[in-house]
């Protein structure tokens, strides 16, 4: 936590990786020295560790503070991340923590993001990095950054899906009565001078056909039941999602396979079938085209006991 760190930006990997018996994460709060750190909206924490708390972490979260076009990270602070990274600890920035992650010099010649607001002064700050600032949140690998606040949540869930599997990231949803998947590439916000009344009847229709997964999904059938054009859902859909609604439709069903392989025993082609993807060859090439690996050593990785 560096000065001015926003709280929402604090609170959200704390109880998202929350330290508890289902899961096998240790939560720690450090400072650039421990003690009292001077938060932003009118709060301060004590936090118990200093930055030997780095050597210590496998992911380390930079909050959002304020005034990061401003003020620079203490160097302390810049050679201790850097020196994680370097003996292979991620390091996540959630909103105005991309500035100081920006400040290692990790980020040059890589994507990241930042709040809508503060993009172009992260451009502006730090020209080597290539600054987008129309996604969620953007995963380099070893660095991580996201938009504003509650995309931090958004992160937080992607990081947990690969770490523990698909089943562990919608528990911690439904525990955060938080949307169980957002992609990266959705846009931050859709600037409208007049928001159009569609969202309540998109969400809608994003939950029936969530419930009709083994059966054949058209645009056609998508739209009608949001009572608007193909043209219109298709437009409006993306804007929402980030995706096609076709490809939403594909990441739902692999979604729905990837918890079954973790938690039952069913055979791949059985899975395929309930998912609506047809045969196990299907569920096999798309499997292999959105995570990079097969289905049987998804479930070697994830499956519960292993």
């Amino acid at each position: 936590m560096l000065d001015g760190a926003k709280p929402l930006d604090v609170g959200i990997p704390a109880q998202v990786f929350t330290t508890r018996a289902s899961m096998p994460y240790e939560v720690r709060v450090c400072g650039a020295v421990p003690g009292l750190v001077t938060g932003g909206d009118g709060l301060s924490y004590h936090v118990a560790h200093g930055l030997e708390a780095l050597v210590w972490a496998d992911v380390v979260f930079i909050p959002g503070y304020r005034f990061p076009d401003r003020d620079d990270p203490p160097a302390a602070v810049v050679d201790a991340l850097v020196a994680a990274h370097r003996h292979g600890t991620r390091l996540a920035a959630i909103s105005t923590g991309a500035f100081a992650l920006a400040a290692t010099g990790l980020l040059d010649g890589r994507r990241a993001t930042t709040h809508w607001h503060y993009t172009r002064a992260l451009a502006a700050k730090h020209p080597l990095v290539r600054v987008d600032e129309n996604v969620l949140f953007v995963d380099e690998g070893g660095v991580l950054t996201s938009a504003g606040a509650a995309s931090g949540i958004d992160l937080c869930l992607h990081m947990l899906r690969g770490d523990l599997g698909v089943a562990a990231s919608n528990h911690a949803a439904r525990r955060l009565v938080a949307a169980p998947y957002r992609s990266g590439g959705q846009a931050q916000y859709v600037p409208r001078s007049v928001p159009e009344p569609l969202g309540e009847r998109f969400a809608a229709t994003r939950e029936w056909a969530l419930h009709r997964l083994g059966e054949p999904l058209s645009l056609e059938a998508l739209a009608r039941h949001a009572a608007v054009s193909p043209r219109t859902f298709s437009r409006r859909f993306a804007e929402d999602t980030g995706y096609t609604p076709m490809q939403w439709v594909m990441r739902a069903r692999i979604d729905v396979a990837r918890e079954l392989l973790e938690r039952s025993e069913l055979s791949v082609e059985q899975i395929a079938a309930d998912v609506g993807l047809g045969t196990g060859a299907n569920l096999r090439l798309h499997f292999q085209r959105v995570l990079g690996t097969t289905p049987s050593e998804y479930r070697r990785t994830f499956a519960r006991g292993e």
